[in-house]
């Protein structure tokens, strides 16, 4: 009997990002809006929220058209709110390593309810 290899749940495809090499060592902020990520939040039933990113670069800056790529792979997958948050500042981080992170994230309402979430490098 062979042992079955079990496989963690891909989230999203981080392979999308793309990094260009920061083009001056001074410190300053840039801040990325996308005003419509959709994905689905509930089976069969799409969601959209709109993301911002306040990024502090390190040595690395975020390839805007890969980014723009990156939300579009998020349509067909299946995340709730506070995963897909977490995702995207987890996949951010690891690409781009940056000084500072901030990624905030505004869900258009859903049963007369919306929701803000924000995720701070300062607070981890």
């Amino acid at each position: 009997m062979s042992a079955t290899k079990t496989s963690a749940k891909k989230w999203s495809n981080r392979e999308l990002l793309n990094a260009l090499p920061n083009p001056t060592l001074g410190r300053y902020v840039v801040h990325i809006t996308n005003p419509e990520v959709t994905f689905i939040g509930a089976p069969n039933q799409p969601d959209f929220a709109e993301v911002s990113i306040a990024f502090t670069p390190n040595h690395k800056i975020i390839e805007l058209k890969s980014l723009k790529f990156y939300f579009y792979d998020f349509r067909q997958r299946l995340l709730s709110y506070e995963r897909l948050i977490n995702v995207i500042f987890d996949d951010l981080m690891a690409v781009y390593e940056p000084i500072h992170l901030r990624v905030s994230m505004s869900c258009n309402p859903r049963g007369g309810i919306s929701a803000e979430l924000v995720i701070d490098s300062n607070d981890r």
